[in-house]
């Protein structure tokens, strides 16, 4: 059944909150299967299908979950990417991150991100969020066919 399922990539350097996220997530019984990398350098490799995920069959996401401040890459930097790319564009990614600084809501606004949640430093807030954030992305969301094609953004060059 979960082979079936589009998978979640989470994307977070901190130990503690990754352990958070994926208890919330199977506490909500999400059957996607969880994938995870620590740092952006990672997860682009992930996404591209390269280094060490060059086997990873490449297939839409359900959802990425990507957190802000990361070692070699930061968060911002793979939203853009994603969002660049026509193959990723409609990958749904949610900023999950500590970072209430207005610059980096904007620009991940800027840039695409479809939500920007600020971790809760409660652990039950925390793990709720989670829970609701698994819940409408991996389970309500409709994902887009595999076969579609997104035109050009309004005053793109492509």
């Amino acid at each position: 059944m979960t082979a079936d399922l589009p998978r979640i990539l989470i994307a977070e350097d901190s130990n503690n909150d990754l352990e958070l996220t994926l208890a919330a997530l199977k506490s909500h019984r999400v059957a996607n299967q969880v994938d995870v990398v620590h740092d952006g350098a990672e997860a682009l490799d992930y996404l591209y299908c390269r280094g060490q995920f060059a086997d990873r069959a490449a297939a839409p996401l359900a959802l990425v979950l990507l957190d802000l401040k990361m070692p070699k890459v930061d968060g911002l930097e793979v939203l853009r990417e994603i969002k660049s790319d026509p193959a990723l564009r409609l990958t749904p990614v949610v900023m999950l991150t500590s970072s209430r600084e207005e610059v980096d809501l904007l620009r991940s606004y800027e840039f695409g991100v479809n939500a920007y949640v600020v971790k809760p430093v409660a652990f039950g807030e925390f793990m709720e969020a989670v829970k609701q954030l698994g819940a409408f992305w991996a389970v309500l969301n409709e994902l887009p066919p595999k076969s579609a094609t997104v035109p050009p953004r309004v005053g793109s060059r492509a």
